[in-house]
């Protein structure tokens, strides 16, 4: 069986390129199709990724940081490609990688991160934020995003099953597409420290600090709590005026490498999430170190962050907002002693690796069954007409 993978594009290593390795780690043989590949050695040995076939894309000028600017090139850059030769092509798409060609004689299997959230639903928030609210660069963008919406909705029926990373974004897949998604979700790697760190006097955010993580409502309920103290993780674009923001309870520790993020999040008290994700793999990863979760209320958080025993791992609030995440704060000081590092643990354990390559090999194995079964049963109707002919 040849099997191709089809990834939107490389450049860094994120919660999708987690997933590609997953997926590699199940097809190893298989070849690798992405728009353009600007990955570092050290990151392609990350998530063991070797040689890629790319697009015209590759060539073009300043697509390594400008990619967004071509977009309305991206549908016919994926149609481009050519997997008639596979058996088997699996899709991982957060943009266009759902839109390839494929025959009947193929099984296409599309995992979706989700639809592209800048074209649909929050192209509102996307406007915003890139300065596009207004004038004529508003206008073209929006002509430019209602036409991907377009190609989106028409390569939608192409994936002969689609996979979810969360029931959240499977909601959002049969808003859009009207289709039904079986929900795998993302892999997360577990802890690799065996002793429990002893916990520190501090609450994380670990984050990019950008406007729709919210971190700055989080700033602001410390700021309504002066006698606990806040660690913040992470940079963007958000941070000067973060930095402006903070009381003297709150710490910026600035971008910081796995281990140490690790080692804040084993000491913190709890870490702190104010963003509503489509899945979020920085919660599970917080519990995956036995600290519990405080967040919000929406999107993937509601599938991973644990409320009730036996693996209780955390606490919601109901609105992004300073006060509601104080009085959740508050409320679990007073609740802190019932939080156990094995049940955070067990929690995130649910959501392993080795669980992903399970269930996701599973689901793929099924779908060549059925379509062995289909092709089965067409060529025994066949036979059928012939004889009654």
């Amino acid at each position: 069986m040849r099997v191709a993978i089809v990834h939107d594009w490389l450049y860094v290593v994120g919660g999708a390129e987690r997933v590609l390795h997953e997926i590699l780690a199940i097809y190893p043989e298989a070849d690798i199709f992405t728009l353009f590949d600007f990955l570092s050695p050290a990151d392609r040995a990350k998530i063991g990724v070797g040689a890629t076939r790319t697009s015209f894309l590759q060539r073009m000028p300043l697509v390594r940081t400008r990619h967004r600017a071509y977009l309305p090139l991206m549908p016919i850059a994926v149609e481009q490609f050519d997997l008639s030769a596979y058996d088997l092509v699996i899709s991982s798409s957060y943009a266009v990688a759902k839109g390839i060609l494929t025959g009947p004689s193929q099984v296409h299997v599309s995992y979706i991160h989700s639809p592209m959230r800048y074209a649909w639903d929050m192209q509102h928030s996307y406007l915003r934020e890139s300065g596009y609210e207004h004038g004529v660069k508003s206008m073209v963008a929006r002509m430019i995003l209602h036409r991907m919406r377009l190609w989106d909705t028409r390569t939608a029926s192409g994936p002969d099953a689609v996979v979810a990373n969360s029931a959240f974004v499977a909601r959002r897949i049969r808003k859009v597409y009207g289709r039904a998604a079986e929900v795998i979700h993302p892999p997360v790697t577990q802890s690799a420290i065996r002793a429990d760190l002893p916990r520190g006097d501090h609450f994380l955010v670990a984050s990019r600090l950008v406007p729709y993580k919210n971190v700055r409502a989080v700033i602001e309920a410390f700021a309504l709590m002066p006698d606990l103290r806040l660690v913040v993780a992470g940079t963007g674009s958000e941070e000067a005026r973060l930095r402006e923001a903070a009381g003297p309870n709150v710490t910026f520790a600035g971008f910081v490498g796995d281990s140490e993020l690790r080692r804040l999040m084993g000491t913190a008290r709890a870490f702190v999430f104010a963003a509503e994700e489509d899945f979020g793999i920085i919660p599970v990863e917080a519990q995956a170190e036995g600290t519990p979760v405080l967040a919000l209320g929406r999107g993937g958080a509601r599938e991973t962050v644990a409320t009730l025993p036996p693996n209780r791992s955390g606490m919601f609030f109901a609105e992004p907002d300073p006060a509601a995440i104080a009085a959740c704060v508050r409320d679990f000081t007073e609740q802190e002693g019932m939080f156990s590092r094995a049940a955070c643990r067990a929690q995130a354990a649910l959501f392993a690796p080795e669980v992903f390559r399970t269930r996701f090999a599973g689901f793929v194995d099924e779908q060549m069954a059925l379509h062995r079964d289909l092709g089965a049963g067409q060529e025994r109707s066949g036979h059928r007409l012939k004889a009654l002919a």
